[in-house]
């Protein structure tokens, strides 16, 4: 039975304050004591309490801010008793103040509580759109052993100009991956579109040019429907048949995929291809043959977008990532993308552009 596939994304969780935020009504209550206690003859006594309802309702429910709200009337009472100023006039509007504030604590908190509902299902009902446009990475297709990792630029956003997919095929394992020129919402639907378009033909078109003739052919009409003539994807196809020790690949302007074997990491050499929508602007007649890699066991294919191989560090310069992957000493797709996901954020910081990776590697025997 094959494996479960990983979701690349963390499943939508609550929005949460910071940790140290619900201990702030528990400061200022402690303030408002200790400060009884050094001047037992203060003039307002429990006088901080009155914002303590607006400062529970950052972290805690309606329900517990009205709480808090009765028990700071509550403490504000007993210390004005115990000094015996209870109905004086400052104290009268010390209590009608956090009777104020409580008032507008609780509907704070019930906003803020609403308000976390809905962007929690907003989350939720994009990362199933997500994941329905991105689908997770299976660790096991066709006799490959898979790994992938896919971080938008700005994580907020979930899906970005980057696009990947491994389908298990009648021909074999096929996998796409790729970058769309540009950004934002556009690139997200040529993402989806092209994505689409590879699903509809992986497991019905017998040959691998073929598909990425296909697939040019629907960046084509995306970007006619757009009247952007400049809209491209850069793609690399994969075509693996269980049992063989060598892959296919056909690269369309895409960054060059890297065999890794044990220390050594070698380029794959292919032939030199427009990117997807541009094809019509090359010969017709002049359509490369699938390349040919050997792929032994132990041997790992990686494909990668250039925000990977053009990550910067704070000097501006490009992330190493052949000299990296060779210290690194091991060829587990596993251990790779794992590597590369933690080596390229500490290498760049931030991402100024999308990443994804996919990592391959034969099944033993």
């Amino acid at each position: 039975m094959p494996a479960a596939p990983r979701p690349p994304f963390p499943a939508a969780v609550e929005p949460r304050a910071p940790r140290w935020v619900p201990w702030l009504p528990v400061v200022l209550l402690v303030l408002d004591l200790v400060t009884e206690a050094v001047v037992p003859d203060a003039v307002a006594a429990g006088f901080l309490l009155t914002a303590l309802p607006v400062v529970a309702a950052f972290s805690y429910g309606p329900a517990l801010t009205a709480t808090t709200t009765v028990g700071a009337l509550g403490l504000q009472l007993a210390l004005a008793l115990r000094a015996g100023h209870i109905d004086e006039h400052h104290h009268v509007w010390v209590y009608i103040a956090t009777l104020l504030s409580g008032i507008m604590g609780t509907t704070l908190a019930w906003q803020r509580t609403r308000q976390n509902r809905n962007l929690l299902h907003a989350r939720t009902v994009a990362e199933t759109l997500q994941r329905t446009v991105l689908r997770p990475v299976p660790e096991r297709a066709g006799g490959l052993r898979v790994a992938g990792l896919y971080r938008p630029a700005q994580a907020e956003v979930l899906v970005g100009g980057d696009l990947y997919e491994v389908c298990d095929t009648r021909f074999g394992v096929r996998v796409l991956l790729g970058d769309v020129r540009g950004k934002g919402l556009g690139a997200v639907r040529t993402v989806a579109d092209v994505l689409g378009a590879f699903r509809a033909t992986a497991h019905d078109t017998p040959g691998l040019v073929e598909i990425a003739d296909q697939l040019d052919r629907a960046v084509l009409r995306d970007a006619s429907d757009r009247g952007d003539d400049e809209l491209f994807v850069t793609a690399v196809l994969l075509q693996y048949r269980p049992g063989s020790d060598c892959v296919e690949i056909v690269n369309r302007g895409h960054t060059t995929p890297l065999l890794l074997a044990d220390r050594a990491i070698t380029p794959v050499t292919c032939p030199d291809e427009l990117p997807l929508g541009l094809g019509h602007l090359g010969p017709a007649d002049e359509r490369s043959k699938p390349t040919a890699v050997a792929l032994p066991a132990g041997h790992t294919l990686l494909l990668y977008t250039d925000g990977v191989s053009e990550a910067r560090d704070a000097t501006g310069a490009f992330y190493p990532l052949s000299p990296r992957l060779a210290a690194l000493g091991t060829t587990s797709p596993d251990r790779v993308v794992t590597f590369l996901a933690q080596d390229v954020h500490e290498y760049a910081g931030l991402l100024a552009d999308d990443l994804a990776i996919l990592a391959l590697t034969p099944e033993g025997p």
